[in-house]
């Protein structure tokens, strides 16, 4: 069913079957705003339309790859995810089933991707949401995809060196336009861009390096998470400081490195502990 949809509706369907999941028997006072969490969703299995469950409950229907989630509320606690090939899930067999703690007051981010050796993987990063200092933004880079360790670099200058499958390496920089591109390890051969990343001043750009280095599909996803200025003059972003924006997917493709091992069956089901506080 090509016209199912993913973004906001999606969004808005993870935190109902989510809620659904989570509603006990009798009603219980509302969690505080302490207790929860903000998770986002982030489909990085290149060449595969996922279903997402919770229990019994389907979530993110036909999951596209390349796709973010807005980011959603949840109460803190324990959840099994699992990843479903669309249409095959729940009776199926997931190719991804992991438990993930999210600690009360996070922000993190969920990643269904390809391990270094093509296998698929679930990972949870927390998002770091501290003041940035006045003047500066923080960027981090996240090694999610069927590839070898790699450098990146800023115009042309490794600024993180060896970072491998699923490791992720941070900084504070100054703010603006940066043309950044993601090579092997130790090399000048290319793998993804050059890219032009916009770091706006006080926002965290998280950039994920995803895809199948032998399939050639490398790809970069961008966050941005806003409201963390320091400067008096600072700009927040809506209620909450943090807001999460789909930025482009730029895809390059240039290596042809080592045997991946092709995805079978995936899927992702959130469904929440009964053992969860």
């Amino acid at each position: 069913m090509s016209t199912r949809t993913t973004g906001a509706v999606v969004a808005t369907g993870i935190a109902v079957a989510l809620s659904a999941v989570a509603m006990p028997a009798v009603a219980q006072p509302k969690a505080a705003a302490a207790d929860q969490a903000t998770v986002s969703v982030l489909h990085a299995v290149p060449g595969l339309s996922v279903d997402v469950y919770a229990g019994d409950k389907e979530l993110i229907p036909a999951f596209e790859p390349g796709t973010l989630t807005d980011p959603l509320t949840l109460d803190a606690g324990s959840y099994d995810i699992r990843v479903f090939k669309d249409g095959e899930g729940p009776g199926g067999k997931p190719a991804v089933e992991k438990t993930v703690e999210v600690p009360a007051g996070a922000n993190a981010t969920l990643v269904a991707h390809l391990t270094a050796d093509g296998k698929p993987a679930l990972d949870a990063f927390v998002n770091d949401t501290a003041k940035v200092p006045a003047g500066k933004a923080r960027l981090t880079v996240r090694h999610v995809a069927a590839a070898p360790a790699v450098d990146v670099r800023a115009d042309g200058a490794p600024v993180f060196k060896g970072l491998e499958n699923p490791k992720e390496v941070s900084a504070e920089v100054p703010a603006g336009i940066l043309s950044a591109d993601v090579v092997l390890a130790g090399t000048d051969t290319v793998a993804i861009g050059p890219a032009e990343l916009d770091l706006a001043e006080g926002a965290h750009t998280i950039v994920y390096a995803w895809g199948s280095a032998d399939d050639k599909d490398l790809a970069l996803k961008t966050q941005s998470i806003t409201g963390m200025h320091s400067a008096p003059g600072g700009v927040p972003a809506g209620g909450t400081g943090q807001a999460a924006a789909h930025n482009q997917s730029l895809t390059v493709g240039a290596l042809s490195l080592g045997a991946v091992v092709a995805l079978g069956a995936a899927g992702l089901l959130l469904r929440r502990r009964t053992d969860a506080v």
